[in-house]
């Protein structure tokens, strides 16, 4: 499998909305237009492609001094397992930079995830839920 990356906006909500609809993360895929702000609105998205097919995604929110809010990591069901998502959350540490700690809110079907791939879990994160 020869797995390309890309740091770049210039994907379309159609094709975040495939990769979030099979990755089986609860996203909003069918609300393009709510797509298509989340791309506009990203500090950083990194993508995986094999040939034309969008893979895999990595969207953060960063200031790029302190903190990298990882809010989505999704890689569609059939390529998961070959080291995807960890090279998206390397790429986005990468780019955040050494000064910046990474954060995200684990889907409970993701939990055991994210300590595999470096994750320290914390037991002191706080949300108030989308009212949308």
């Amino acid at each position: 499998m020869n797995i390309q990356y890309k740091d770049s906006k210039s994907i379309t909500a159609e094709e975040l909305s495939s990769v979030f609809q099979l990755s089986g993360i609860t996203r909003p895929y069918q609300d393009l237009d709510r797509l298509e702000r989340m791309i506009t609105h990203s500090d950083l998205l990194i993508t995986a492609w094999d040939e034309e097919k969008m893979v895999g995604v990595a969207r953060a929110v960063t200031d790029f001094s302190y903190c990298c809010y990882l809010s989505d990591l999704a890689v569609d069901a059939s390529y998961q397992k070959y080291g995807i998502g960890k090279e998206l959350v390397r790429r986005v540490q990468e780019q955040a930079g050494e000064e910046c700690a990474l954060l995200l809110i684990s889907a409970p079907s993701a939990v055991d995830y994210y300590p595999k791939i470096g994750f320290a879990q914390s037991d002191r994160a706080f949300l108030i839920p989308r009212a949308k």
